[in-house]
């Protein structure tokens, strides 16, 4: 012998779809928000200089590098070790460059968001990046 279930414990009665519309609709609305800013930060970019200016670094908020300058006015060429030191200057900028990138794209998102992933259910936060 089977029994029906008829309807869901807890469930909402009456006027409970409204609610949830106007929520959908704020989710799709925060949804194309958050797309219109990944679109700008493939544009928008942060300027690392490091070394006194020997090397600095341009990377967008999608943290492609977009271009990098030596200068060599502020490189000492006759020292032995000016290559490990333009090495070590590169590892540098391009770690503070895509630090300082990801700290933008993250500060864009919360002002989408305003820190509505830390609301969500468990396993739901990444819906929201």
């Amino acid at each position: 012998m089977s029994k029906k279930r008829r309807g869901v414990p807890g469930g909402m009665p009456g006027g409970g779809g409204a609610g949830m519309g106007g929520m959908m609709a704020q989710l799709q609305k925060m949804q194309a928000d958050m797309a219109e800013a990944q679109e700008a930060l493939e544009h928008e970019t942060v300027e690392v200089s490091v070394g006194g200016g020997a090397l600095t670094i341009v990377i967008t908020g999608h943290q492609r590098v977009q271009s990098i300058n030596i200068n060599p006015d502020v490189i000492d060429f006759e020292d032995e070790e000016w290559t490990t030191d333009l090495q070590d200057l590169l590892v540098s900028a391009v770690n503070q460059a895509i630090e300082q990138s990801q700290t933008m794209a993250a500060e864009r998102m919360e002002k989408i968001t305003g820190g509505l992933g830390d609301m969500l259910p468990p396993g739901m936060g990444g819906l929201m990046g």
